[in-house]
């Protein structure tokens, strides 16, 4: 695990958070993440995050749905297993064809459910730091990620200008782990300091 330090922000409305995003991100300090309790339209192009490539993950997948559909009953109907149906030639492409689309979506589908909960970390057993026990409820997180070139106080001086009803400190790590939520980690008891 790898544990640092962070600068936490709250803010109480979205309307305070988008300008704070955007100072973040031009004043030079490295954002680690901001955490709502409900999704905000345009927050992700306000954070500097790219469009997900989940749709080209799901083309892929979909493919290969296709070639195992196809392969399979190619090599079954051709080489295993082959029967005459009545006079019909052994690569029956029409009939293929409803079973080709359905393990198309299949693949497709599973394979993007699968995807996305990696890139988000939310598999089961998944633990992540929760820098405020509001931030899934009606409060606004934003995290810096400290550095050795900023020193604790300029960057909170800073979040509290940017309009943050709260400012503190806290290390945690910074990733996601398999773990149990009723063994506390050691580092959740590193709160350095606190302002309001």
């Amino acid at each position: 695990m790898s544990v640092k330090k962070f600068a936490v922000a709250t803010y109480l409305d979205e309307e305070v958070l988008f300008p704070a995003v955007k100072k973040v991100r031009h004043s030079g300090y490295k954002m680690h993440d901001v955490f709502t309790p409900f999704p905000v339209h345009g927050l992700d192009k306000e954070m500097g995050l790219k469009d997900t490539d989940l749709h080209v993950a799901g083309f892929i997948y979909g493919i290969l749905g296709t070639c195992t559909a196809l392969g399979f009953m190619s090599w079954i109907f051709l080489s295993d297993w082959p029967i005459n149906f009545g006079g019909k030639p052994f690569f029956a492409l029409p009939a293929f064809i409803p079973i080709t689309f359905e393990l198309t979506v299949l693949f497709s589908a599973v394979g993007m459910v699968l995807t996305f909960c990696y890139l988000n970390q939310i598999m089961p057993g998944v633990k992540k730091h929760v820098f405020h026990p509001r931030q899934t409820d009606d409060t606004f997180v934003l995290t810096i990620e400290m550095n050795d070139h900023v020193t604790e106080q300029e960057v909170l001086d800073f979040l509290k200008s940017t309009g943050a009803n709260e400012t503190y400190m806290e290390v945690a790590e910074e990733g996601w782990w398999y773990g149990r939520w009723d063994k506390e980690e050691d580092y959740q008891k590193g709160l350095v300091t606190a302002h309001s």
